[in-house]
């Protein structure tokens, strides 16, 4: 999927459909003298509906669609016949969607199951037909209730996208060419910083037939929160992922400072990042002979508080390692409290 096909942020108006009127007819048939109120109900308006879809991987289909409006329900008609409701609109939207009220910033429903539906705006309901109004002191009355409107709302949808390993790192750490070797992904790569400027998704082949999916997040500088760089606007989609990748090059000054600069930079955005579980990648590391490499791994293993491994895209160093390692994270059992 190219840069420009992601789409991870929409907004829309959307417009559910306001309930068919009730009838007030009255009963008028030949040898049927004074037959009564027969007024049916109108039809309930039509919802606006979420749904998830395991086939979409992002918004792009949403892009410009900024308006959606639901049928409106039928009028009720003679023999108490209701109306028929009005249509329901579908808004099909991929797994890890957040739908939010656009006024209020409520987050009205997170959709992450396949089949899950949520009404995003409910039809009004049909008004009653004068056959509802019948007593034994009023056997004639000839008035029913209208149908009440629907709903107007604004609403954001912002999609975080369902992936179990999540990669962080400064610009040009590496991220997009380990995500290029290690799957089928074919994400920008270049010699100069932010060439990712939207997540890409890749499936990690792993041993018996087995997948993982990785996110490659465009990259983070010290002071996002200040909204440097690209800011913070696409962390939120490793807020779903179970394991976060670190990747620091290993010609960098500090690779300690860094991991804690990162660090800094996910808990200011979300202190709940820190409680997930993390590894350390050294990347680049086929510009290290063995020499410079025990040097480097003296220093780390006095530094840096989280496991860490080396590892080299383009040599393919370190990788199946790399697999092992994120598998058995992956796969961890659950510790009962």
């Amino acid at each position: 999927m190219t840069e420009g096909n992601f789409v991870d942020y929409v907004k829309m108006h959307v417009s559910s459909g306001k309930g068919g009127a009730g009838s007030a007819h009255l009963r008028r048939e030949k040898f049927v003298t004074k037959g009564g109120p027969d007024g049916g109900d109108g039809g309930r308006g039509g919802h606006i509906i979420a749904r998830a879809n395991p086939n979409l991987w992002t918004l792009l289909h949403l892009k410009f669609k900024r308006h959606i409006k639901a049928g409106h329900g039928g009028n009720g008609s003679k023999q108490t016949s209701t109306g028929a409701d009005g249509e329901d609109m579908y808004i099909e939207v991929p797994l890890g969607t957040v739908i939010r009220d656009t006024e209020t910033q409520e987050i009205l429903k997170e959709i992450t199951e396949e089949g899950q539906e949520f009404i995003v705006a409910e039809g009004g309901m049909g008004g009653l037909g004068n056959s509802h109004f019948k007593t034994s002191t009023n056997q004639t009355p000839r008035y029913a209730q209208p149908g009440v409107g629907g709903k107007e709302v604004d609403v954001t949808l912002e999609l975080k996208v369902l992936a179990d390993v999540g990669l962080v790192g400064f610009p040009n750490a590496g991220k997009s060419t380990l995500l290029s070797v290690i799957t089928a992904a074919k994400p920008k790569i270049a010699n100069y910083e932010f060439t990712t400027l939207k997540p890409n998704l890749g499936i990690v082949q792993y041993r018996d037939f087995q997948t993982f999916v990785i996110a490659d997040i465009p990259g983070i500088i010290e002071g996002a929160a200040e909204g440097k760089g690209l800011g913070y606007r696409f962390l939120r989609h490793i807020e779903r992922n179970s394991t976060l990748l670190f990747m620091i090059p290993a010609d960098a000054p500090d690779v300690a400072e860094q991991y804690q600069i990162l660090l800094h930079e996910l808990e200011k955005y979300n202190p709940e990042l820190l409680d997930k579980d993390k590894l350390i990648a050294i990347t680049k590391c086929d510009m290290l002979d063995d020499e410079l490499k025990a040097e480097l791994k003296s220093e780390l293993d006095k530094n840096l508080p989280v496991e860490y491994l080396f590892i080299s895209s383009v040599a393919q160093q370190g990788l199946t390692q790399l697999k092992d390692r994120l598998w058995a994270m992956l796969n961890r059992p659950a510790v009962e409290e």
